[in-house]
């Protein structure tokens, strides 16, 4: 069943046309003026980009691999052939070119940018933990504010400033594929509303708990979001809970231990339909924001896990095409207003594992 959110009154028609006569860059229509409309890839250092960005080797954020390799390289992508949508993925995991082009043909901006995601062995390790510890660590590593004695991570090395200055450069470089769209009016941060966080496991949860604090277009988590012993999940959020969307196999260690379950009904997404299997259920999957699968995978939880992003794991038909090229459509462009019908919290999910 589809039920679509509710839309503000109606007002008059001079409002709407003062409104219209000052209306922000948002409200403009992005389009490609390309003379040679192709698929654009593109990458950048951080340390490169920013003189401010700094390596912190306590927690493994660092510029370059033990091997002397360079690990501050950012990757984005646009495919100019297609209509663009206005739309920005910040992608908080490894690349995936796999993922990326399926991002550009949908019509969206892409980037990776480099950022604090192997701390989580390395601290927070304290038992009993704080319930906001790893979500704080989450969020100094997002917005660079000091929210936590665990780490020590300033705005230059956070994810909403390296996302704001890869995007400056790319504007700059690659002009054809219109990055300057997605910064603020005064040319000092992204258009935040514009964005759509995502990420797999790890950068899920970094994704979901970024949202809490900053409006975004949306978030898609795939195999995520996890912090079974946090309470960040439940926290008033900047985001409303009808722009998460989640995709999870049944047999990943954090769908079978109720981490993601957990989540996602402490996060609300309850209200906006049930959990349901894509291989059951056709698209657009009743409208809900819960989505799972249960594909063989041969009894292998860590194929499970990375099976619900393009890859080697993920599910194929006969032919060898993947069979969830709907579901990652869905994910990333359905209509946020367009909902299931709220069911109660499921009481086998255990909410409780602090």
């Amino acid at each position: 069943m589809k039920r679509r959110m509710k839309s503000p009154a109606p007002v008059i028609l001079v409002t709407l046309l003062c409104l219209f006569a000052v209306a922000p860059l948002s409200a403009k229509t992005l389009k490609f003026r390309d003379r040679d409309p192709k698929r654009y890839e593109l990458s950048a250092r951080a340390s490169e980009i920013d003189p401010r960005a700094k390596s912190h080797p306590g927690i493994d954020f660092t510029f370059e691999t033990k091997e002397g390799k360079p690990a501050d390289v950012q990757k984005a992508s646009v495919d100019t052939t297609v209509p663009p949508r206005g739309k920005l993925v910040i992608w908080l995991m490894g690349h995936n070119g796999e993922l990326f082009s399926r991002l550009n043909s949908y019509g969206l901006h892409v980037i990776q940018p480099h950022y604090a995601n192997k701390w989580f062995g390395l601290v927070c390790q304290e038992k009993p933990l704080d319930p906001q510890a790893r979500g704080n660590v989450r969020l100094e590593a997002s917005i660079g504010e000091d929210l936590t004695d665990e780490v020590d991570i300033p705005k230059p090395d956070s994810i909403m400033e390296r996302s704001y200055q890869f995007v400056k450069w790319l504007a700059k470089e690659n002009p054809e594929g219109k990055w300057d769209y997605f910064l603020s009016e005064d040319g000092k941060g992204l258009r935040w509303e514009d964005v759509i966080l995502s990420g797999a496991s790890h950068g899920a949860t970094t994704a979901a708990r970024f949202a809490k604090h900053t409006k975004v277009d949306r978030v898609v988590a795939l195999c995520g979001p996890r912090d079974q012993d946090q309470d960040w999940q439940s926290l008033p959020s900047a985001t409303p809970a009808n722009r998460v969307f989640g995709f999870s196999h049944v047999l990943d260690g954090g769908w079978v231990d109720d981490h993601y379950c957990r989540s996602w009904e402490l996060m609300g997404l309850h209200e906006f339909g049930p959990i349901v299997d894509v291989d059951k259920v056709a698209f657009p999957y009743g409208n809900t924001r819960r989505l799972i699968t249960n594909f063989d995978v041969g009894g292998d939880a860590n194929k499970a896990h990375g099976s619900v992003t393009p890859g080697k794991s993920a599910a194929k038909k006969d032919d060898g095409t993947y069979r969830h090229e709907d579901v990652w459509r869905y994910l990333y462009t359905h209509p946020v207003d367009e909902v299931g019908s709220p069911v109660p919290m499921d009481e086998t999910c255990e909410k409780d594992q602090g």
